[in-house]
């Protein structure tokens, strides 16, 4: 009986430990696991070439314009394992990368030579570690230091299951870069071109402009605007963009002089915005008019609780949609 007890438990102590093993192994193997090591990734291990075909997905860049707004583009990448890694790779300042942009006016925002040594992403909670070689460092200005990080803690966060973004150089978590921008701690999306200073404002809004590029390419612009509204709210928002940009901006807006704005409301989720032309505005052709709708409709995406949009033109419904993208190249 004593021999059959000590045989029992000894089978029982062997699976255990077999079944420890086995849990191990799959932590390790689990790239989106809580795991406090950085991945480490090949950083020839991309091509830059985008083919147009099956299995490419939409993903969303953020490159600097020539006046130093970040600007969301949307371009199509293959689809891969680690394709924050790829979309990261994607944006290091090249040759290959500045004649993609040519036609755009855009350049890069992560400096030339910079290597991607690893990243890892935690499941549970969102923060996604990023390890950049010492060449991330080479950045010539306060600004293009700003957009760096602001940059790729967005573009980063584009992805639904990364929530905040831990900045470190060769393993290493530093208090500031070179000119100063403060990166010892994770960092969410905020204040992307930001105008004026926070501290005049009681809230804020962010309003999509728009910017112009060489051969009278253009593209939107989100902005941070300071407001003295107590609360961020869609009314604040929708005033700011029918109102214009701040002068010495260099932005403009597709929302005509002859357009006024009368209110808006939301109910189900559907922001009901109410627009009526002021006396001897000419009406708008089909393209304007789709404009129109997307500098709405980009600039009430901000708020989670709106899904759809209704515009009353002079008491004419007109339905359009949040935009999923404002920039496609």
């Amino acid at each position: 009986m004593i021999n059959r007890r000590i045989l029992i438990f000894g089978l029982i102590a062997i699976l255990g430990i077999s079944v420890i093993k086995l849990g191990t192994n799959m932590v390790k193997n689990n790239l989106t696991s809580v795991d406090d090591e950085i991945e480490i990734v090949r950083s020839d291990d991309f091509n830059m070439e985008v083919v147009e075909a099956e299995g490419l997905r939409k993903t969303i860049f953020y490159f600097k314009d020539a006046k130093d707004y970040l600007v969301p583009v949307m371009k199509r990448i293959p689809w891969e394992e680690g394709i924050a890694k790829t979309t990261l790779l994607n944006m290091v300042d090249s040759e290959e990368l500045r004649s993609s942009l040519a036609d755009t006016g855009l350049k890069p925002i992560i400096p030339m030579g910079t290597s991607l040594k690893g990243i890892s992403i935690d499941g549970d909670t969102g923060l996604c570690k990023v390890d950049f070689s010492e060449e991330i460092r080479d950045i010539e200005s306060n600004k293009d230091e700003e957009n760096l990080i602001k940059g790729i803690v967005y573009t980063l966060t584009e992805f639904p299951n990364i929530k905040e973004v831990q900045i470190m150089v060769d393993g290493k978590i530093i208090p500031v870069l070179k000119h100063g921008f403060p990166i010892d701690k994770p960092l969410r999306r905020e204040n992307i071109n930001l105008v004026g200073k926070l501290e005049d404002g009681s809230s804020k809004v962010v309003v999509y402009y728009k910017g112009e590029a060489k051969e009278e390419k253009e593209y939107f612009i989100p902005v941070t605007i300071p407001t003295l509204a107590p609360i961020s709210n869609v009314y604040t928002a929708l005033d700011m963009l029918f109102s214009g940009p701040p002068k010495d901006l260099g932005l403009r807006t597709d929302i005509p002089e002859g357009f006024k704005f009368s209110g808006v409301e939301i109910k189900d989720n559907t922001a009901f915005v109410d627009i009526n032309l002021k006396e001897g505005a000419s009406p708008l052709d089909d393209k304007a008019m789709n404009d129109v709708m997307k500098n709405i409709g980009l600039t009430l995406g901000q708020f989670e609780e709106i899904e759809t949009v209704e515009l009353l033109l002079d008491g004419q419904i007109i339905n359009t949609s949040i935009p999923v993208f404002a920039n496609e190249y």
